[in-house]
């Protein structure tokens, strides 16, 4: 047998069939954006909200800015970078061989070494 609760025809997070009467939708604006493939995204904002400098197109992923003629750039692609390069940015070279000096006489130390 069926359970009686549930609603039959809709699905979940499905709206309302009809908006409230005494509810008036925010006031929106448009806006346009483009991305370097030359594809055209257009979003609704509300009035009062700001305007982002660059959107995200849903159909490519590049960024995207108003300006037509003159898109964004595509983003540029670092290489992977191993934890050593890293490291390697932080230190020079004397202070590497500093710290393995010193390393090297704390091991030294607690074997009994010289």
């Amino acid at each position: 047998m069926a359970s009686t609760s549930t609603i039959r025809g809709t699905r979940v997070g499905a709206t309302q069939a009809r908006p409230t009467e005494r509810a008036e939708p925010a006031p929106r604006r448009e806006a346009t954006y483009w991305c370097a493939n030359e594809h055209s995204v257009q979003i609704s904002l509300a009035a009062e909200a700001p305007t982002p400098a660059t959107w995200e197109c849903p159909r490519c992923g590049l960024p995207a800015g108003q300006d037509q003629h003159n898109p964004p750039d595509r983003p540029r692609t670092e290489p992977y970078k191993s934890h050593l390069a890293y490291v390697k940015e932080r230190r020079s070279e004397a202070e590497a061989e500093a710290i393995l000096a010193e390393a090297l006489a704390a091991v030294r130390a607690r074997r009994g070494e010289r």
